[in-house]
């Protein structure tokens, strides 16, 4: 995706919410917009500005954020202090992709929002889609790195249609594909290995080689 998706974030707690802005607007391909503190504002800004991802607190002095989230229609990532079964699977069925415990690491939320952009990107366009590709985005979006559904063969053929007729290194392959680099790597080693594609290896200004990897003709 070459544009960044924006972002809201409703907590009523201003330091909270200029926190949780800090970290979206730090990871590359997102923007976070200025943060609201409840949910009749936030309804309003999700009608003028119409976000791509809502990041939300539950417990708001003015209403329910999982409630917010059903009636708004947007992805959001639910933030809650409230550990209890029952409130995480009506976030889950409100239509919240993630949901964050407080207190989190920083990095649990940078993850989360590495694993949306990924899975958004497969899921990108009007272009049909192949189960495979439904399961790689959901497979992405919680945490795996394959789901378990798809074949070894079903992803090497993501691999060969990412290739095209180029070449690319395995971190470029495996960020079209929707997998890790290692992942990739795997897969394009294993295909090497059949003479299906060759490896090429390119110097770049540090003098290090970079193995990049096209289908044989």
């Amino acid at each position: 995706m070459t544009d960044s998706l924006r972002v809201l974030i409703l907590d009523d707690d201003f330091r909270v919410g200029q926190l949780h802005r800090d970290i979206i607007d730090d990871q590359p391909g997102f923007t976070a917009l200025e943060p609201v503190r409840s949910i009749d504002e936030a309804r309003e800004r999700l009608r003028s500005s119409t976000p791509d991802l809502l990041v939300a607190d539950v417990f708001l002095p003015d209403g329910d954020g999982i409630a917010l989230v059903r009636e708004a229609g947007v992805d959001a990532i639910l933030i809650s202090a409230a550990d209890d079964g029952p409130t995480v699977r009506r976030a889950l069925r409100s239509g919240a992709v993630g949901y964050l415990m407080k207190p989190f690491e920083r990095r649990a939320l940078t993850n989360l929002l590495d694993r949306y952009s990924r899975y958004r990107n497969l899921l990108a366009g009007e272009r049909p889609l192949r189960q495979e590709d439904t399961d790689r985005a959901l497979a992405i979006l919680h945490g795996s790195s394959e789901p378990v559904s798809v074949s070894r063969s079903a992803t090497e053929q993501l691999v060969l249609a990412a290739l095209g007729d180029g070449e690319a290194s395995a971190a470029e392959v495996g960020e079209r594909v929707g997998i890790s680099r290692a992942t990739a790597q795997r897969h394009l080693a294993a295909l090497a290995a059949r003479t299906v594609v060759e490896v090429r290896l390119r110097y770049g200004a540090t003098g290090r080689p970079e193995h990049r990897y096209a289908v044989r003709a």
